[in-house]
């Protein structure tokens, strides 16, 4: 049987374990002691722990198993202890936000300022990685800055600039611990004329090429080429200016995104059209809105006419939003806190190291690969049959209340809370339009106001979580390759990582654990989503 919680009749496969059993006691000995007092000393003894005969579990506390609607997502399970509290208060579906924090301040008393300087500059190096993460004081975090680098000061003692030696015939910046200088730079706190200064100036972070910008307004963004990457064909980033600095999701406009997404598709469509020989005069400027459609249009109807002309390339999209460094030395997420998407185009085929060739890897295909299964195993559409479960969907819990999981959605696109939810708090966005030839599945099938809501629900998506309290979100993007007609659509899912929840055994096999009913949580989202 397909593991997918899907069916044709559209609704969703749901479990229930609630067992009876009974567990032999082999303990040899037991280990009697006293845990310590209630009032009046009297004492708290373990001795429960330690039963004379058999354990019977009578009707263990419910816990619901969902497969993923797609097979290679592995399975869902809700524990009913923890979601029926949320279930009968979706509030407490939040992060509070993080208090204040000043080891300056707190010295202050006790200290004159400039031995708190030295105390923050000659503190252990976890300590001051954990104060470089969490301070929201300006002040100790140009301390720290200044520390961690060698920086260039004018005649009045403002920093101006890195200071940088010569290295292999190029310069080199003076960084003396790379994580610290890391861990400050990316503090929202730190004032800006030192973020510029570490790592915003273009090329600040190394010689990666600028070739593309999106300017509108107040909004400025890079296009940068990675050409030597861990994505081997090298892959562009699209970086927001030194000018327009943006490190939180309530700082991004829709004219912000509208830029990221726009650098992104016409990346996409410049290069599929060079590769057919119909890219438009190089001018050294961005294309308009019209322009990039016009220029979609005229793809479409190569692709789909001349198919052997181009090999079946898909798009390579992600976005990392967020950073955490731990004072033990674990990088929690992310590579930079200023806001960046990441794009490439995956080709077709890869060459084996000992000849021949075999496909090239895009998790777009793996959603191919399941629809698949599912149209021979069913003899059914499955995004046709998942829409009208998610539609027609009740209660995982059997209990009555919310059971929508929609968040939102537009004539084009749909935002709502998977049925089985790969990290605790995951959002989807599906293309619900259709083109002329079936379902929407990648960017090259996306006419202008399919990107327009695509954009919209892109920017709601981030905005809802980061109201709830997420601060560092995996985003990704499930395409269909180009030319290809298999029913699929496109599909973006964001992934927060969570205090509680940052993975371990059970997300390393696939099984993902979650303490709150997805209906629940489309409520929690309907209520920040203005």
């Amino acid at each position: 049987m397909l593991r997918t919680s899907v069916t044709p009749e559209g609704r969703f496969w749901v479990g229930k374990h609630s067992p009876s059993y009974r567990v032999a006691n082999l303990r040899q000995s037991d280990c009697f002691c006293t845990l310590g007092f209630l009032p009046e000393a009297v004492a708290v003894e373990n001795r429960d722990n330690f039963p004379e005969g058999d354990v019977i579990v009578e009707r263990a506390r419910a816990v619901y198993e969902i497969p993923n609607p797609l097979p290679f997502r592995g399975c869902t399970y809700i524990d009913s202890g923890w979601a029926n509290q949320r279930a009968a208060d979706p509030g407490l579906i939040t992060i509070p936000p993080a208090e204040p924090v000043s080891m300056r301040a707190f010295l202050g008393s006790h200290c004159s300022p400039d031995a708190i300087r030295a105390i923050i500059n000659h503190m252990p190096l976890p300590l001051r990685y954990q104060l470089a993460a969490t301070s929201t004081d300006a002040e100790e975090l140009i301390w720290l800055a200044e520390s961690c680098c060698r920086m260039v000061h004018d005649d009045r003692g403002k920093a101006i600039g890195l200071q940088y030696r010569e290295r292999n015939g190029r310069p080199q910046a003076l960084i003396d611990d790379f994580e610290l200088f890391e861990t400050v730079a990316n503090n929202p706190f730190l004032p800006d004329h030192y973020k510029e200064i570490m790592v915003l100036r273009p090329g600040v972070q190394g010689g990666s090429e600028i070739v593309g910008d999106f300017r509108r307004g107040e909004t400025e963004i890079f296009e940068y080429l990675r050409g030597n990457s861990y994505i081997p064909w090298g892959h562009y980033a699209a970086n927001f200016a030194h000018t327009c600095i943006r490190y939180r999701i309530a700082d991004l406009s829709d004219a912000d995104m509208e830029g990221l997404r726009h650098l992104y598709y016409q990346r996409i469509y410049h290069t599929v059209a060079e590769k057919l020989q119909l890219a438009p005069p190089n001018e050294r400027r961005q294309m308009t809105i019209e322009e990039l459609e016009a220029l979609r249009q005229t793809l479409m109807r190569t692709v789909s006419g001349e198919k052997q002309r181009l090999e079946a390339l898909a798009t390579l999209w992600g976005w990392n939003f967020g950073y955490d460094f731990s004072g033990s030395g674990y990088r929690l997420h992310a590579s930079h806190q200023m806001i960046h998407q990441q794009y490439a185009l995956v080709p077709q085929w890869v060459t084996a190291t000992d000849g021949g060739q075999f496909p090239a890897y895009c998790c777009g295909d793996l959603v191919a690969e399941g629809i698949e299964r599912y149209r021979q195993e069913y003899q059914s559409d499955f995004f046709s049959d998942y829409l009208k479960a998610i539609a027609g969907n009740t209660r995982t819990d059997e209990g009555r209340g919310e059971r929508s999981l929609v968040v939102w959605q537009d004539a084009n696109v749909m935002l709502f809370v998977p049925k089985a939810q790969v990290s605790q708090w995951e959002l989807q966005l599906m293309v619900i339009a259709d083109h002329i030839r079936g379902p929407v599945g990648n960017v090259l099938e996306a006419e202008t106001s399919v990107r327009r809501s695509l954009d919209r629900g892109i920017l709601k998506a981030q905005q809802i979580l980061a109201r709830l309290g997420a601060t560092m979100v995996t985003s990704i993007e499930y395409s269909k390759r180009f030319g290809v007609e298999n029913g699929q659509r496109l599909l973006y899912a964001f992934l927060p990582k969570l205090p509680w929840s940052m993975g371990a055994f059970s997300e390393a096999q696939g099984r993902y654990i979650l303490g709150h009913y997805p209906e629940d949580f489309a409520l929690a989202c309907r209520r920040h989503s203005f």
